[in-house]
C-alpha cells in the first residue's frame, strides 16, 4: 500500500452513491453540509459553485472536476451567477435526476453529483489538510488519469453497457484516488505534497506503509530510505511533523481502529496485522491513543454502523 491509497482507505465506509444533473437557463441549487466528501464533474457546458461560507466563486467548465472534502455546503448556478443568488437557491433534492429548463436562454449543463460516505473520527493527515474546496481543471496534458476516469464516467451514465450497475461505483472510487493524487501533485503548499515529493521522507513513509507491522527500527528506516538516521529523523520530523517511529505508533493504531470499526476479526488478529505481540500490547496502547479499550471502540462503532453506511 501506498500513503495516498492507505489515507482513503482509513475513513472509506460504504459505497458512493452519484446522479446526474442537465439544467439551462438561470438555474440556482443548494446542497446542504454532508458528512462525507461530496464531488462534481461537469460533463458539458459551464457553471459556477459558491461556498455556503461566503468564499470566492469557483467557475467550472467542462471536463472540470471538484472535490469537498469536508462536505462543505454550497450552491450550484449558472455560469457567472452572483452570489445574491444563492438566496433563491431550491433544494438540490428537487431537480436530481431531471432535466431542468427554466428562463433566461444559456446553453445546457450536465454534471455527475455524487457523494463519498466517509469516517473523519481517525482521518490521516493527508486528507486532512485538503482544502474545503479541491478544483482540478480540465487542462491538456494535466492529470491523465483523472481525464480518463472522467471519459469511462461520462461513458458509463448511459447505463445500457452490460455491467455498467457495477462498473459506476468502481469508477467512482477511482475518482476519488484520481482526485486526491491530483491534489498531492498540483499543490503549490501543504505539508503532505513537500513530504511526498521528499525523496527520503517518502521512501520512509512507503516502507512503512507497505509493512507496518514489520519489526521497524530507527537505523532499520533510515538505511530503507538511503539517509542517516539523523537525517531522516530531521527531515521526516520537518514535514510530516512528528519523528518516524512516532508515526509508526500512530499508523499501526490507526490501522487497528479500522479494522475494528470494518470487521469482526479476533483481536489477537487485529494486533498482529498492526505489528503488536499480543493483545494486550495493543489494549495498552489502544487505551492510551483511543482513551478506550479496543473492545468497547468496536462497540461504539458496531452501534454507529448501520447509520453511517445507511444509503
Amino acid at each position: 500500500m501506498d500513503v495516498v491509497s492507505d489515507a482513503i482507505s482509513a475513513i472509506r465506509v460504504g459505497r458512493p452513491s452519484s446522479t446526474r444533473l442537465r439544467v439551462s437557463g438561470r438555474w440556482c441549487v443548494r446542497l446542504a453540509p454532508y458528512d462525507g466528501a461530496g464531488f462534481h464533474v461537469v460533463l458539458g457546458g459551464a457553471c459556477r459553485l459558491l461556498p455556503q461560507d461566503g468564499g470566492d466563486p469557483v467557475d467550472l467548465g467542462p471536463g472540470d472536476v471538484v472535490l469537498l472534502p469536508r462536505g462543505a455546503g454550497h450552491v450550484l448556478a449558472h455560469a457567472g451567477a452572483a452570489p445574491a443568488e444563492a438566496r433563491r437557491a431550491v433544494p438540490f433534492e428537487e431537480v436530481r435526476d431531471t432535466d431542468v429548463r427554466l428562463p433566461g436562454g444559456g446553453p445546457e449543463v450536465e454534471l455527475l453529483c455524487g457523494k463519498y460516505r466517509l469516517d473523519h473520527s481517525r482521518a490521516h493527515p493527508l486528507t486532512a489538510e485538503l482544502p474545503e474546496t479541491v478544483h482540478l481543471r480540465n487542462r491538456t496534458g494535466a492529470h491523465p488519469e483523472l481525464r480518463a476516469a472522467v471519459d469511462l464516467l461520462a461513458r458509463e451514465l448511459t447505463g445500457t453497457g452490460p455491467g455498467s450497475a457495477l462498473a459506476l461505483p468502481g469508477l467512482l472510487d477511482l475518482l476519488l484516488i484520481y482526485m486526491i493524487r491530483a491534489w498531492t501533485t498540483q499543490a503549490s503548499a501543504g505539508v503532505w505534497p513537500a513530504a511526498l515529493s521528499d525523496p527520503a521522507t517518502s521512501a520512509a513513509l512507503r516502507a512503512l506503509h507497505t509493512d507496518p507491522a514489520a519489526p521497524w527500527t530507527a537505523d532499520r528506516l533510515a538505511s530503507q530510505a538511503g539517509v542517516s538516521r539523523a537525517t531522516l529523523a530531521r527531515r521526516f520530523t520537518a514535514l510530516v511533523g512528528r519523528p518516524p517511529m512516532a508515526y509508526l505508533t500512530w499508523w499501526r493504531l490507526t490501522l487497528a481502529a479500522t479494522r475494528l470499526r470494518d470487521s469482526d476479526v479476533p483481536l489477537a488478529t487485529v494486533a498482529r496485522e498492526a505489528g503488536y505481540g499480543s493483545p494486550y500490547a495493543l489494549s495498552h496502547a489502544f487505551s492510551r491513543e483511543f482513551g478506550t479499550t479496543p473492545g468497547r471502540y468496536r462497540e461504539r462503532a458496531r452501534a454507529a454502523r448501520p447509520a453511517v453506511t445507511a444509503s
